[in-house]
């Protein structure tokens, strides 16, 4: 991925595979996919995958798209929190996401809730 880019538009799949850094500069773990909203075409998450072995046991950790902010000299996005706190922060399987695409009230509120301290504000 090119870490210049001439504009502030970009396409999903550019994004995927991009490495996500914390605040310290270390390397936690890179975006699989991102979550979009239908109706009103936001980005509500970038799904953080980290952790498993070949696809065994992974987590992923959907980050409010708030919380991301792109540094162009790391070629990735950079987080306000240690790796500790993104292990404790709620995780999910792929089939678990799945089931939370339909809107479960209590799937969002963990979510915003943890994350509320580093900017990230409810959309619903």
């Amino acid at each position: 991925m090119t870490t210049e880019s001439v504009h502030d538009l970009i396409t999903s799949d550019r994004v995927n595979g991009t490495p996500v850094f914390n605040s310290d500069g270390d390397r936690i773990g890179q975006i699989d996919t991102l979550s979009i909203d239908k109706v009103s075409g936001q980005v509500r998450h970038a799904l953080l995958s980290f952790g498993g072995f070949l696809g065994i046991g992974e987590k992923f950790h959907p980050l409010p798209w708030q919380v991301l902010t792109y540094d162009v000299g790391k070629g990735g996005y950079v987080v306000p929190l240690e790796k500790e706190a993104l292990k404790a922060a709620p995780s999910y399987t792929k089939d678990e996401l799945e089931a939370f695409g339909a809107g479960d009230q209590s799937y969002r509120e963990a979510l915003y809730g943890y994350y509320a301290p580093w900017g990230a504000a409810r959309y619903w």
